[in-house]
C-alpha cells in the first residue's frame, strides 16, 4: 500500500503551482506513461490548462538537473512531462476508471492535504519566529541603552576619598 508520504515526495512546484509530473502518476497508476498521456490526450477538454500544463524545454531540463536518473530512464524521456495540478489529478481518476485509479486518487487528494497542513503549520512558525525576533530586537535596544547608561558611570570620574590617618602626603 501506498503512503501519502510517499507520494507527497512526488509533488513539486513548477509554475508556483503544486503539480505531479505524467511519470510519477503512471508509476502510482500502476499504468505505462504513454498510455496515462494516450488517455489524456482522448480526453483534452477535461484537463484545461489550470489542471495540467506540458513542461517547456527550460522547465524540463531545470527539472532533469535536479532529479536523479538512470541512463535508461532518460531514453524514455523524448517528450516534455505532463503537470498535473490537484484538480488535474482529481480529473484523471474519470478518464483511468480503473480501482487503482481510484484507490490512488483518494490517496494522492490526501497527500495534497497533507502538505497544504504542512504549509499552513510552517507558516504559523514561521510567524512565532517573526514575533519572537520583534520582541527580541525591542530587547537589543532597551539592553543598548543600559550598556549606554553603564558607560556613562564608569565615565563619570569618581571623587577621590581622603586618606584618614597619618600619612606621607
Amino acid at each position: 500500500m501506498l503512503l501519502a508520504e510517499s507520494v507527497i515526495n512526488k509533488i513539486l512546484v513548477i509554475r508556483n503551482q503544486k503539480v505531479i509530473l505524467d511519470r510519477d502518476l503512471a508509476i502510482l497508476y500502476n499504468v505505462e506513461t504513454r498510455t496515462l498521456k494516450q488517455s489524456v490526450r482522448r480526453n483534452i477538454k477535461r484537463f484545461p490548462k489550470d489542471f495540467m500544463f506540458q513542461l517547456t524545454k527550460e522547465e524540463f531540463h531545470n527539472w532533469r538537473s535536479q532529479t536523479v536518473m538512470s541512463k535508461a530512464d532518460q531514453k524514455g524521456l523524448r517528450y516534455y512531462p505532463f503537470a498535473f495540478t490537484e484538480q488535474g489529478v482529481a480529473m484523471l481518476s474519470s478518464v483511468l476508471k480503473s480501482e487503482r485509479a481510484i484507490e490512488v486518487n483518494i490517496l494522492i487528494m490526501r497527500a495534497f492535504v497533507r502538505l497544504r497542513e504542512i504549509i499552513s503549520t510552517h507558516k504559523k512558525v514561521e510567524d512565532k519566529l517573526k514575533e519572537i525576533e520583534n520582541r527580541l530586537k525591542k530587547y537589543d535596544d532597551q539592553i543598548v541603552q543600559i550598556i549606554q547608561v553603564i558607560n556613562q558611570l564608569i565615565a563619570f570620574p569618581q571623587p577621590q576619598k581622603r586618606k584618614i590617618g597619618f600619612g606621607n602626603d
